[in-house]
């Protein structure tokens, strides 16, 4: 038990190190790209590639670690993310920017391994807690690469990104010499008598027509496309309209991680005391959408700090609730594979969405990713305000809304 305790830490440093290294190089996506003289719309279909690589790649490393154990399969994915940045370092073109991003998506899955490795180590009264501490360390290393990445990028584009190479080196070090395999030979018959249900459009179908989740699940879908519009163009956005260098994109990109982590840290659990949780996705999903218009028509840096302070609040409630609300849509025991599909569809909103992103801006210009995810976010919350307060589709049984959705 002292072992399991002591592994706790240590995953944490390895996931927050793994994410701060990630997050260097996502301000520097515009520059890497001016640099071999690309189109700044390329800049989603490189973010694009990373996600199409992750989608294919995670549940294979996942099911992988869960027959051959998490400790060869965090090399395995960690080895691949060095291996990629010095690839990103030394880039003497567009394709070979291309090839580190590819290879980083189908190396990639060490997040799936973690959230396996903590099932593994923690018992069902600890394991909240041992899930929470893993997301936290997610979001603090999402916040702190970009601003380091932009910082650290003064002393040349390629710094970042072999920065990040010597944090997954030194991870690897880690996991090699101090993390100890979790995986026991009894769960791991445990696990091949239960294997993991893939994900397939036929299951997403069923579950959208269930009454009480598909409301939720397609609001979901609908929001997360949205949010990655935002996300994935920020950069871009910040660059051609608004002319800022990457370190102040890297600054306003933690910046935003804040604001979000303020509020699912504190300010949700506080409002959702006091308020229903339907109306409180309304309202904060309501809010982003006001923020994501206001950031998109921002005519200079001040204004667009200002936008983003309803976006980054509103977002964080809205999504926090809409994924309370989906696990609420269902029996308990089912709430772990609802997650798992609404996991699996962003997934795949982080491949159509820098996609549709970079479409929108080679045609219409840098505002029109940011215009059109406030328009996706309004249709959600309008969507949300019809089925989940008008109609109440999460009444008990999910059995209450008047007319098919």
């Amino acid at each position: 038990m002292r072992t399991r305790k002591a592994s706790l830490p240590l995953l944490f440093s390895v996931v927050f190190m793994d994410m701060v290294g990630f997050g260097f190089i996502i301000p520097l996506i515009p520059d890497y790209i001016a640099k071999f003289g690309g189109n700044p719309a390329l800049a989603g279909l490189l973010q694009a590639s990373y996600a199409i690589g992750q989608f294919f790649a995670a549940p294979i490393v996942g099911r992988l670690s869960d027959r051959f154990g998490r400790k060869p399969l965090f090399l395995f994915s960690i080895g691949g993310t060095f291996l990629s940045l010095l690839l990103l370092g030394f880039a003497p073109s567009l394709a070979f920017l291309f090839l580190s991003r590819i290879l980083d998506g189908l190396t990639g899955g060490n997040i799936t391994v973690a959230q396996s490795y903590i099932v593994d180590i923690t018992d069902s009264r600890n394991r909240a807690k041992g899930l929470g501490l893993i997301g936290m360390a997610f979001g603090l290393g999402f916040i702190i690469g970009p601003l380091f990445g932009g910082l650290l990028s003064r002393f040349g584009i390629a710094a970042p990104a072999f920065v990040a190479a010597g944090i997954a080196f030194l991870n690897l070090m880690l996991i090699t010499f101090v993390l100890p395999e979790s995986l026991t030979s009894e769960r791991k018959e445990a696990l091949a008598k239960n294997p993991r249900r893939a994900f397939s459009g036929k299951l997403l179908v069923e579950t959208l027509r269930r009454r009480g989740t598909g409301p939720v699940l397609h609001m979901t879908i609908v929001y997360s496309f949205a949010f990655v519009l935002f996300e994935s163009m920020f950069a871009i956005f910040a660059s051609t309209a608004l002319g800022l260098d990457s370190a102040t994109r890297g600054l306003l990109l933690a910046y935003v991680g804040l604001l979000v982590a303020f509020v699912q840290g504190g300010l949700v659990g506080f409002l959702s005391k006091r308020f229903d949780e339907r109306m409180l996705a309304v309202v904060g999903i309501s809010l982003a959408a006001g923020g994501l218009l206001f950031y998109a028509l921002s005519p200079s840096l001040p204004v667009l700090v200002i936008a983003l302070l309803p976006l980054s609040i509103g977002s964080g409630i809205g999504s926090t609730m809409l994924r309370t609300l989906l696990t609420k849509s269902v029996p308990h025991e089912a709430s772990g594979g609802t997650l798992g599909i609404a996991s699996s569809v962003e997934s795949l909103t982080r491949i159509a969405g820098p996609l549709a992103g970079g479409a929108l801006l080679a045609l219409l210009g840098p505002r029109m990713p940011g215009i059109a995810a406030s328009i996706l976010a309004a249709y959600t919350a309008w969507f949300g305000y019809r089925f989940l307060i008008k109609e109440d589709c999460l009444a008990e049984g999910g059995v209450s809304c008047s007319e098919p959705l």
